[in-house]
């Protein structure tokens, strides 16, 4: 026999930490972890404490749960990594965050999509620049052998094929130049 109010109160309190993971509230998030609070605790959709604070922008946030234990390169169910959320979003601040707190820049989920690949798609130069700098590879290839730059191209981001095109012929020029 279950505790309804029990079990009552203990979805209010999940749906309270998830809301604090969205809205950025990391005093009260560093409360719970602090007395205990799993840092890589997940909703019904996989999404964890990290995810939500790296999908909504709350750097403070993402910062507080890595320093917790949180681990940055758990995906969703969906295979979406912090990283590619963050590159989704456009949240540059997060995405240092991530990957100063140990999130493998060329992390990919079962589609095979990178960080760099999604920041492409949606034309977030900024992001390629971040990602490139630490180390993302421009070359890989998705399982039916999409770069970042042919994600570019296919949704149109023309900044961002501008921009990987460019870094193509830079290190061209620099193996020309080693070799």
């Amino acid at each position: 026999m279950t505790d309804q109010p029990a079990d009552a109160a203990m979805a209010e309190f999940a749906g309270r930490l998830f809301q604090a993971a969205r809205d950025g509230d990391a005093a009260w998030l560093g409360a719970c972890l602090d007395n205990g609070l799993p840092p890589d605790l997940a909703n019904e959709k996989g999404d964890s404490l990290l995810m939500l604070a790296a999908y909504h922008g709350r750097t403070e946030a993402v910062a507080l749960l890595l320093r917790h234990g949180a681990d940055p390169d758990r995906p969703n169910d969906r295979g979406q990594t912090p990283l590619a959320g963050a590159a989704f979003k456009g949240e540059h601040g997060v995405a240092e965050a991530l990957l100063r707190g140990g999130e493998a820049v060329d992390h990919a989920g079962p589609d095979g999509r990178t960080a760099l690949m999604v920041a492409a798609m949606f034309d977030r130069v900024e992001l390629i620049d971040l990602l490139i700098a630490h180390g993302a590879d421009a070359e890989r290839r998705t399982p039916d052998g999409v770069t970042a730059l042919g994600a570019a191209k296919a949704m149109g981001a023309a900044r961002a094929a501008r921009r990987l095109e460019e870094g193509a012929g830079e290190a061209r020029a620099e193996t020309m130049d080693r070799g």
